[in-house]
């Protein structure tokens, strides 16, 4: 009894945390947009994350259960575990000592070394390519912000426009939706699977990514419980501290975020949704001049990768060697 109940709370605080950090980010800036309808920004989220995965398939998910390390053997799901508390701890110390950091990457990092140091088969290249994809990401970000920022100049005005624009960013938003449902938030999906396998059937390896519908409402339903604790301060940290936008800004940012992240998907490679939208605010800037950016927010995006992932495979390569002398 004691280990479903274990695999079930760090579920359900790794959902928060998840909802804390990259919910609030995503209907944050929906929010940004004028007159934009805050029960349909946080209810088109939901409706998406729950159903997203079920639609459009749950690849990412298996790539953190199956891709990086040997997890299917004994003693995966507990290395497994071990990786996401790892992932936890380091993103809660370095955010508590105000250092940019990333969930996603976090992870990544955080199982990759609790399977090496537990002795599982780690698959480098795969773990290389997932980096390599991850670290495009952003840059894909960037330079379709810039190409749709620079587009957005020409959009003639119209006395419609404001209207149009209300749509356009409704659409823009729910694709952004869409793109974190089926590649960052599929993270969560991953790590509540093996708490519902542990559940079902018992300590052991991780077995095939499966998440009843119950359980995905119940993922959602915390995940926006999450989001609202933080909505506030990562919203304005978005929205204002990174860069001011005005209306085109933000469809052309929510836009770019989209089809980096979507890109990522078709291979099946989890990217950080925060970063991408990031990136994308900072390429629409940039295309106005240098001054609009704030460029404080590029080299967190920098800092994040220096930081997070050595750190949180190091400890997790020393969590999975202490699960060997256990």
């Amino acid at each position: 009894m004691g280990w479903p109940l274990a695999f079930g709370a760090a579920a359900i605080l790794f959902v928060l945390i998840s909802g804390a950090n990259d919910g609030a980010t995503l209907i944050g800036l929906g929010l940004r947009f004028p007159h934009s309808p805050g029960w349909t920004v946080a209810a088109l989220l939901a409706v998406v994350l729950f159903a997203g995965p079920y639609v459009l398939g749950m690849t990412v998910a298996r790539t953190f259960t199956e891709r990086l390390a040997g997890l299917g053997t004994a003693g995966g799901a507990v290395a497994f575990l071990s990786g996401v508390l790892i992932a936890v701890v380091v993103v809660a110390v370095l955010s508590g000592r105000g250092l940019p950091t990333s969930l996603t990457l976090a992870v990544i990092g955080g199982i990759s070394g609790a399977g090496l140091g537990a002795g599982l088969p780690v698959s480098w290249s795969a773990l290389g390519t997932v980096l390599a994809i991850g670290a495009g990401a952003p840059l894909v970000g960037l330079v379709l912000g810039y190409l749709l920022g620079a587009m957005s100049r020409r959009v003639p005005s119209h006395r419609r426009m404001p209207r149009l624009l209300l749509g356009a960013h409704l659409l823009a938003y729910a694709a952004q939706c869409v793109a974190y449902a089926v590649n960052d938030g599929q993270k969560m999906i991953a790590v509540v699977s093996v708490a519902y396998g542990v559940d079902r059937d018992g300590l052991g390896g991780v077995g095939r990514v499966s998440v009843p519908p119950a359980w995905m409402a119940a993922l959602v339903l915390i995940f926006l419980a999450g989001a609202l604790t933080s909505l506030t301060r990562v919203g304005e940290r978005l929205g204002r501290g990174l860069v001011l936008t005005r209306p085109l800004h933000i469809v052309s940012a929510e836009t770019a975020a989209t089809g980096a992240v979507l890109g990522s998907s078709a291979l099946g490679s989890p990217v950080s949704m925060t970063q991408s939208i990031t990136a994308g605010v900072v390429g629409v800037a940039t295309s106005e001049g240098a001054r609009r950016v704030r460029w404080q927010g590029v080299l967190n995006v920098g800092m994040a990768w220096l930081l997070t992932l050595p750190s949180s495979m190091a400890l997790g390569c020393l969590a999975g060697l202490a699960l060997r002398l256990l």
